[in-house]
């Protein structure tokens, strides 16, 4: 998954409000696995609401396997990216790192699972969900 500097990623992972009892994910581009597990975990513990209101990408799309769904809705700018985990190699580069993909397909929902698989699979390359896809998934956020 990416790695984001320190100060990048606490800007962009999750903002929430207190006084709303929400969690807004507007411009989570992803990073490292354990990271977002932990995050979710205290989450959905607090039994607040999570609003997915822009981009969640890479390792951001964890949300839906920790987050029970009924406490999940989505906004009509929701948008879903999925794509293998990858490390970078010793020149920078990613590569696919099988394990990592493993465990992210195992932790995502059946119906998630479909759809990638309709998609073509968690691979080197970002697809993504949203619009009515979506939306027939997820509880719209009123």
């Amino acid at each position: 998954m990416k790695c984001l500097s320190a100060v990048l990623a606490a800007a962009l992972l999750i903002t929430a409000t207190a006084a709303s009892a929400e969690v807004r994910i507007e411009r989570d581009y992803g990073g490292q696995i354990g990271p977002y597990l932990d995050r979710y975990a205290v989450v959905r513990e607090s039994g607040e609401r999570v609003v997915i209101d822009g981009e969640c990408m890479s390792a951001c799309t964890l949300v839906l396997a920790v987050i029970p769904p009924d406490r999940i809705c989505i906004t009509p700018r929701a948008t879903l990216g999925f794509h293998a985990a990858w490390l970078p190699d010793e020149n920078g580069r990613p590569v696919i790192h099988r394990g990592g993909t493993q465990v992210l397909w195992r932790f995502y929902p059946a119906r998630i699972r479909h759809w990638i698989n309709r998609h073509g699979g968690l691979t080197g390359h970002t697809i993504l969900l949203r619009g009515h896809e979506l939306a027939t998934m997820y509880h719209s956020c009123t």
